[in-house]
């Protein structure tokens, strides 16, 4: 068979998690024991994958999902939320039982904690996702995927897609030991400054310390990695040297779904060419737009904003 072009391969896929998004926003979190009264409630599609797979076909790249959701009554919030952003569901798979959830609260701070139960998640299986990616190998160059799918697909996954020739990137969010051998099969991880500390044993304060964990992925067989340094930009850590993009701020109202807009972004740039560093510059804007917003998949960005977000700063 002749080797796609670039141009036959701009697709990107996204493995991962799906939920019910529930949300809800007070002045303060409550104390342990503690029943305080809230300002505001939300019900919208999430899950790390979900929230990635809309951001990557916002962002105007051609995506397919490969997940597992309930046939309960979140079962057409999910379809509908992930078509309405583009989002190919061939490999959306439906299971008996209820759909995953995501219990998060948000305080006047816009900072958030988070209880997300897989229920339906955990049906996902390695039958589903090889013939998912063999499916879409021909037209797909990029792959994302987290860590709120069962642990043990996680190394199958990045090997199945290395092999199949895809541009294997890992959001390893939440934060998870993983067995040594995954990371040679990982070209970008994306990591925030918790997850790489937590991950590498390297505490991430600022573009130094990210520095150091980022060599830790490399000395392990990532290619690159990408640590988000909250309010101090990202720093980019390759084999040729390290940079950092500077952050765009903004008024920060919800930071849920903020790391996936990042995630899904800089998944479609680069499915499209981009390099590197213009992707992550594109990941940083539709990051910074996200957390002006409340909820998860309805803060995400459409790309004429995140364009517009960027000439404006330039």
């Amino acid at each position: 068979m002749t080797p796609a072009s670039r141009d036959e391969r701009s697709g990107v896929v996204i493995v991962g998690s799906v939920t019910a998004d529930v949300t809800t926003f007070s002045e303060r979190l409550p104390a342990r024991g503690e029943t305080i009264l809230g300002d505001e409630f939300t019900l919208f599609l999430g899950g790390k994958g979900a929230n990635q797979a809309v951001a990557a076909g916002l962002a105007g790249a051609r995506t397919s999902f490969v997940g597992c959701v309930g046939d309960d009554l979140f079962h057409d919030l999910v379809v509908d939320s992930l078509a309405d952003a583009g989002v190919d569901l061939t490999h959306l798979r439906t299971v008996p039982g209820p759909t995953g959830i995501a219990h998060i609260r948000v305080d006047a701070s816009a900072q958030n904690d988070i209880v997300m139960v897989p229920l339906a998640n955990a049906h996902l299986s390695a039958e589903q996702i090889d013939a998912a990616l063999e499916a879409l190998a021909p037209t797909t160059s990029v792959l994302l995927t987290q860590l709120e799918t069962p642990s043990a697909l996680t190394a199958h996954i990045a090997a199945r897609g290395r092999e199949l020739g895809f541009r294997v990137i890992l959001d390893p969010a939440p934060a998870a030991d993983l067995p040594a051998e995954v990371w040679a099969d990982i070209d970008i991880v994306t990591p925030n400054e918790t997850e790489a500390s937590l991950i590498s044993g390297i505490e991430v304060t600022d573009a130094a310390s990210a520095e150091r964990a980022g060599r830790w992925f490399l000395e392990r067989g990532v290619g690159a990695a990408v640590i988000t340094l909250a309010a101090q930009g990202s720093c980019v850590i390759t084999a040729e040297g390290t940079f950092v993009v500077p952050p765009l701020p903004v008024d920060a109202v919800d930071t849920t779904a903020a790391g996936d807009a990042y995630a899904g972004y800089l998944g479609a740039a680069l499915a499209n060419g981009a390099p590197l560093t213009e992707a992550v510059r594109l990941a940083t804007a539709a990051g910074a737009l996200t957390v002006t917003k409340q909820g998860a998949s309805p803060s995400l960005p459409r790309r004429t904003d995140v364009d517009a977000l960027l000439a404006s700063r330039s």
